[in-house]
Formats: structure tokens, C-alpha cells, sequence
């Protein structure tokens, strides 16, 4: 197979060539570095390429596989990570210049999990500063593939650029108020959130450890399906991870969507939605509705007091996330990381324990909400294919931030999982994405919706012109 061929191919697609031998994993792995050194000069999408050890792992793959040893659908397909989660030995900088130097002694749990699956790591994926909403000042950002004026998304922009380029196959990214599903939608992939709890955390730099969410980027929700079955799972290293069994997300895809109710709050979902997101997401409800989903009407929680609070939240458990270095390095912080820090010192416990009853009392009434649907349908974001300029000021401006947090953060703060699909494209030309949110560890829903939806239309298969 030519490597012009191949980099836009799915992951199960290409594992499924690789696993009967009809692609080798190094002739795989070459074309994606040969890619990577062509492309990302100007992407900026990879933090740390990992070609050495790619190789290595690539010839061991091929090794196992023509011995007929198969570990599953990842084996010998190249991937890639957010920056933040430990890869042995390579730099885990966490999109900041004062962790620049780290190389840690062991793999995050997600990084093992994939390497035992036999899946390549290309390398380390750029993101925003600590994760939060701007890059760094020193640092370079990721370039959007479909327009370099476009948002590229925080804070997995890395991987959201990488994966649209096809300068991987699949990757992971994390979420917090929505870094998995904004650049899912900035840069037309796919998404998935898996509940919190059901992918270990352990080994990757926090965030907001009660908020943070690790899952996959891909081409299509079967992929994502694919990476989350090998990373997601109990892991004594993380106790807050679930002792639930991982469901085969590969399994049971049916291609429609009868006996599923899907809830939209219409009121919600449109004000202060723009007209191309908006748009997105009624021909993904017509699409959903003719594939035999029921459209329900209904009438969601008021956000509006966690999508406030997330921000003093957020900003709490960062403070505790960074105390040995802020406010001691606070000189070598950008100014939208500073400025989250210094709201999460400011508050008192009582300000913490009102924002902890008020979060309860909203994931309840969301919990509620799944007892009479299967699904919710939201926009990815109120504004669809922002432009750089107008997301200059993301990290300072919280009407901006919060008017972003909108569709995302609630789904943070409830722990719910949910699935970023592309849907469409913006007057400017830019991708835009739509979300179903699933019950508490009903990632399977997901998949299955996500799946069924891209088997009748073609946006996760319309790729930028490199």
C-alpha cells in the first residue's frame, strides 16, 4: 500500500490490514514519522516525536503478528499522546517550561495499557499551558490543518491537529470544561469523554483532579470505541478508577438507533447558539430521528450555577495540583494559568463547600434527566469554527471562556460521558461537531450512536487538504 494511501485510513481499518498482513506495522510506522517531519514543522502538533522506540516497537509487533499472535485491533497502529500523560523515558512537559526537563521513570496507565495492546507510540502531543485554556507564551501552538486562522481547540489541541492530519491514527486527549471536545469540533474528529472513573488517571499531570477525564480522539466513534476498550478499567494505581468490567464496544453495532430515546432541551441548545452549530445539531437530530431514535422534548437543569462555579472549582484543585511551584515560580507562568491559580487561592472553604452542594444537587438532576432518555443532543460549543483572533483572548476574557463552557463544562461537572461527532462545516470553512452525552458508564450507547450516525453520512471521512 502506497503511504499516500494510508494516513487517512481508519485505526480498525488499519489494524484490521496490519493484522492480516497485508500492511506491516513498520512500513506503518515509517509513513507516519515520514509525515510527521514533513507536516508538523508548520502543525506544531507533536511536542516530542518518539521515533526510536516507535521503530523498535513496530518491528516487534510485526514479529508478534507473523507468529500469529494478535493482542486485538490496536496492534501495530501507530498513536499518538497528549503530552501530559508519562510515557517512560520521553519528556512529559505538560505544555509548560518549568516541567520541560521531566522524564518520567515509568508509563502512565493509559500509555501501558495501549503498549500492551501492541499499539505504536509515535510520540507526545502538544497542549495548552497545565492543560487549562492558553499555550504557554514560549511555546509554539498547534496550527489548525483546515485553516491556520482557525481555532485549533484547548487543550488536547495537540491531538485534535495531529489526528485530523493524519499524523496518527488515533490519539488520546483529556478533558476538564471540554479539551477533548473542542478541538474534536475545531478540527473534524471524533471524541469520545468516557465517564470519570472509568479511565485511570494515574501518571498523567493534573489539571483538576475531580474534573479530569482521559479518553481517545480518532477518525470515527468505532475507533475511539477501539481505544477506549484497551485503556479503560479499573487500575489499582488510580482508586478513584471503577471496579466495573469494560464492555466490547465493538460489539452489537446494529446501524440504527430503534428503542433509543434522545432528550433536547430546544430552548437550551439555541439561545446564544450560532447559526452554523445550531444548524449541526437539527440535521443530526433529523439524521438520529430517521436511523428510528424518539426526539424527546425536554427541559434540562439549569446550568448556569456550575458553569460559574466550575471556574473557582477548577481553580481549587489547580492551586492544589501546583502548590510546589506556585505561587514560588509564578514568573515562569503564563497569564491565563496565573489567573486561574490565583482565583482557586482566593477562596474560602465556605465558597468551596457551596460550590461542592450546588455540583451534587446538579449531577442529581441530571441523573434524573437519564431516567426517561437514552441520550442528550447539545452542540459541541455556542459558536462554531472560531477564529484565532476571536479566541485570542480566551484564557482572560470570562465571558468568552464561559460562553465556550456552555454545552461542555456541565458534563464535567457531572462526571457524564459523551461522544463529539462531526457534523458539518462553518461559512469560514471550518469543521463543526455536534455531542450526544450518555448516562453514567454507557459508553457503548455512545459508540453505537456515533457509529450509526457515520454509516450514513460522510463529515468524519472529509479530511484537510495536506
Amino acid at each position: 500500500m502506497a503511504a499516500t494511501d494510508l494516513h487517512y485510513l481508519g485505526l480498525v481499518d488499519v489494524g484490521r490490514k496490519i493484522q492480516a498482513k497485508e500492511l506491516s506495522p513498520v512500513e506503518a510506522t515509517k509513513a507516519m514519522l515520514g509525515r510527521i517531519e514533513k507536516l508538523d514543522g508548520k502543525l506544531k502538533s507533536f511536542a516530542y516525536v518518539m521515533a526510536d522506540s516507535a521503530l523498535a516497537d513496530a518491528a516487534t509487533a510485526e514479529k508478534e503478528i507473523a507468529s500469529g499472535k494478535i493482542k486485538g485491533p490496536l496492534h501495530g497502529v501507530p498513536v499518538a499522546v497528549k503530552d501530559l500523560c508519562w510515557a517512560k523515558g520521553a519528556p512529559a512537559a505538560h505544555g509548560m517550561t518549568i516541567h520541560r526537563d521531566f522524564r518520567p521513570t515509568e508509563d502512565a496507565t493509559v500509555v501501558a495499557r495501549l503498549k500492551d495492546a501492541g499499539a505504536i507510540i509515535l510520540g507526545k502531543l502538544q497542549q495548552t499551558e497545565g492543560a487549562y485554556a492558553d499555550h504557554h507564551p514560549k511555546i509554539d501552538p498547534p496550527k489548525n490543518p483546515w485553516n491556520a486562522d482557525l481555532w485549533p481547540g484547548a487543550s488536547s489541541s495537540g491531538s485534535g491537529v495531529a489526528t485530523a492530519a493524519g499524523l496518527c491514527f488515533g490519539s488520546l486527549g483529556t478533558d476538564t470544561g471540554g479539551s477533548i471536545r473542542f478541538p474534536s469540533a475545531a478540527n473534524g474528529v471524533t471524541g469520545l469523554k468516557p465517564t470519570w472513573g472509568r479511565v485511570s488517571r494515574y501518571g498523567a499531570f493534573e489539571l483538576a483532579a475531580t474534573l479530569d477525564h482521559i479518553g481517545p480522539m480518532a477518525r470515527s466513534a468505532v475507533d475511539c470505541g477501539a481505544i477506549l476498550g484497551v485503556i479503560a478499567g479499573q487500575d489499582p494505581k488510580d482508586t478513584t478508577s471503577v471496579p466495573l468490567p469494560v464492555p466490547d464496544y465493538l460489539a452489537g453495532l446494529s446501524g440504527d438507533l430503534r428503542g433509543v430515546t434522545i432528550g433536547v432541551d430546544r430552548r437550551w441548545t439555541s439561545e446564544g447558539t450560532d447559526g452554523d452549530a445550531a444548524k449541526v445539531l437539527t440535521e443530526g437530530l433529523r439524521v438520529a430521528a430517521d436511523l428510528g431514535a424518539k426526539i424527546k422534548e425536554i427541559t434540562f437543569p439549569d446550568p448556569k450555577a456550575v458553569i460559574d462555579d466550575w471556574f473557582p472549582l477548577c481553580g481549587i484543585e489547580v492551586a492544589v495540583a501546583h502548590e510546589d511551584t506556585y505561587p514560588a515560580r509564578k514568573d515562569e507562568y503564563g497569564p491565563a494559568l496565573a489567573g486561574l491559580l490565583d482565583l482557586g487561592r482566593q477562596q474560602s472553604g465556605m465558597d468551596y463547600q457551596k460550590i461542592v452542594l450546588r455540583r451534587e444537587a446538579f449531577r442529581g438532576a441530571v441523573r434524573l434527566l437519564f431516567e426517561s432518555v437514552d441520550l442528550l443532543a447539545v452542540p459541541a460549543q455556542a459558536f462554531a469554527a472560531p477564529t484565532l483572533a476571536k479566541m485570542a483572548s480566551l484564557g482572560e476574557d470570562a465571558s468568552l471562556i464561559a460562553g465556550l463552557l456552555r454545552f461542555t463544562c456541565p458534563f464535567d461537572m457531572t462526571g457524564s460521558p459523551t461522544v463529539t461527532l462531526p457534523g458539518g462545516f462553518a461559512a469560514n470553512g471550518g469543521p463543526v461537531g455536534f455531542q450526544f452525552v450518555g448516562r453514567h458508564f454507557d459508553e457503548a450507547g455512545l459508540v453505537r450512536a456515533g457509529d450509526t450516525f457515520q454509516r450514513v453520512t460522510d463529515w468524519h471521512k472529509r479530511h484537510p487538504g495536506i
